[in-house]
């Protein structure tokens, strides 16, 4: 198969999950530019539907349009039941749906922080396990998770955040190695601060964001990993250095600085 992004998918089914805005919404546009099919996921139907009838107006592409909330646990599952009940071969996997939560771990909702690690880390387990397995029987496939650049180091005020992060670096860079030799290529994406709604979600301070790529860039440097077989992608010059440096300076000092960053007003 190709390692060139634009013909890599052309043609194949691929399953995008959080796919009603930021980098979901980016890498389903630029695939269905490169001529993939794709299977729509989000918890807001209206957008996706909106996002489905763009894409094929615009590539003549082909849309599945599934509504899932993946804080249920047993969303996985039912999205699979539904790519199987339409008779869709996913080539590729996009791991993308995740949110934040700001603030101090004493005052953040328990709720909402158990919900980001079902949909942050659970969620993605699990549609990783229900479609790996057609895909080692085929001999080929793709899968895309999204991290943060959040996964290197800890983060003060949204640590459970960066916490299921450092979990999707790690299971990616494994399960990588694990499937590649069954021609399954696995990636995980590291963008930073990303112009998105997150910020808004997980209720960040704006200086958080002062410097931020666009959803646009951060998609298409995931997609060009992936097909070029890296198993973990940074996206942005200033990011890469910034993970690099952080390697030299002791794990502790490095935590101090990120609170003194992120610390609430």
């Amino acid at each position: 198969m190709s390692n060139d992004p634009k013909t890599r998918w052309a043609g194949k089914w691929a399953l995008v999950t959080g796919a009603s805005a930021g980098i979901g919404l980016e890498l389903a546009r630029q695939l269905a530019a490169s001529g993939a099919n794709l299977v729509l996921t989000a918890r807001r139907a209206d957008r996706i539907e909106e996002l489905a009838t763009e894409l094929a107006t615009q590539h003549k592409t082909k849309s599945a349009v599934f509504a899932a909330d993946l804080t249920r646990a047993e969303a996985p599952g039912e999205i699979q039941r539904f790519t199987i009940g339409k008779g869709l071969e996913i080539e590729l996997l996009v791991n993308n749906a995740g949110f934040g939560v700001f603030g101090s771990i004493d005052q953040a909702p328990a709720e909402r922080l158990l919900e980001m690690v079902q949909v942050n880390c659970a969620a993605v387990v699990g549609l990783t396990r229900l479609y790996v397995p057609e895909m080692v029987q085929r001999g080929h496939g793709d899968i895309l998770i999204v991290a943060s650049t959040a996964a290197f180091q800890a983060v003060p005020f949204i640590s459970t955040y960066a916490a299921t992060k450092a979990f999707d670096l790690m299971f990616a860079e494994g399960i990588a190695e694990e499937l590649r030799p069954m021609g399954i290529r696995v990636c995980a994406l590291c963008p930073g601060s990303t112009t998105t709604e997150f910020q808004q979600v997980a209720r960040q301070p704006d200086r958080a964001f002062r410097v931020a790529e666009t959803a646009e860039k951060v998609a298409r440097v995931g997609l060009a990993g992936l097909a070029r077989e890296k198993t973990c992608v940074i996206s942005g010059g200033r990011n890469r250095a910034m993970v690099q440096a952080e390697r030299l300076a002791p794990r502790r000092f490095i935590a101090r600085m990120a609170a003194k960053m992120m610390r609430p007003d």
